[in-house]
């Protein structure tokens, strides 16, 4: 790319990025002095972008009744079973995640090469004809060497042990359920959000209506904070923009 190319990428994104912060800048101003603002309770499905789960699904299977009985075939209880079944019901999301990784590797590897080529005559003489100078006894030579010595380790640690009640947005044909719930808590100037968001078997849940985490499937579990201290800790949006177009 031609420094000219560069110079006008650069500008653009510094713009891009001036017009950004501008915007977060008045958002930022009109909140001087006050917490930030917690978000409304909406419908799930209300959401921007929000799309109902497909996944495939078996032929449904009609509740069937033994005659002269109260007991319906695959039924869980006798009595009314109070846990979630059906759009609208709320169940507790137990957030269990304890997650540990070591990781070392290290890879090592070494290449020596020469190449030597020649001759002695040239078809019998010791001298090339009419130039009458002797035969170069190397035509080509080549030496290499490449050596690579790589290492690398990863140590992480994470945790996070909390609870969040999450809302049935939808029920699948097979019985599943997609729940969805968020979970804000401000404190002072900063807003800690808790996000859970899948696919749970009926027969996962609890008898006093809570579900591990480790039990949903597609599921979507964000932990994070907005307010004065989240956004000291980020960068700015020009150091944000620099980041990404600069090649060094």
């Amino acid at each position: 790319m031609k420094p000219l190319s560069v110079l006008r990428v650069t500008v653009l994104a510094m713009l891009a990025g001036s017009l950004l912060s501008g915007c977060a800048a008045v958002d930022r101003l009109k909140n001087i002095g006050q917490a930030p603002p917690l978000s409304e309770v909406d419908n799930p499905t209300a959401r921007p972008g929000y799309k109902p789960v497909q996944m495939p699904m078996p032929a449904a299977q009609p509740a069937s009744y033994n005659p002269n009985s109260l007991w319906r075939n695959g039924s869980r209880a006798f009595f009314k079973d109070q846990r979630a079944h059906q759009v609208g019901d709320l169940l507790t999301v137990q957030v269990n995640i304890t997650d540990k990784a070591i990781i070392a590797n290290e890879t090592q590897r070494s290449r020596d090469t020469k190449e030597d080529s020649g001759i002695d005559n040239f078809f019998g003489k010791s001298k090339v004809p009419i130039v009458n100078s002797a035969v170069p006894t190397r035509i080509f030579t080549s030496d290499s060497s490449t050596s690579l010595d790589g290492k690398g380790s990863v140590n992480r640690s994470e945790a996070l042990q909390t609870n969040v009640a999450a809302v049935v947005t939808q029920v699948l044909p097979n019985g599943n359920l997609v729940v969805d719930g968020r979970q804000e808590i401000r404190v002072n100037f900063e807003i800690r959000e808790l996000i859970v968001a899948g696919i749970v078997r009926p027969e996962d849940i609890q008898s006093d209506n809570t579900i591990d985490s480790s039990k949903i499937a597609q599921a979507r579990i964000a932990y994070g904070g907005r307010g004065q201290i989240t956004d000291v800790q980020q960068p700015r949006y020009g150091s944000q923009v620099l980041d990404v177009i600069l090649p060094f």
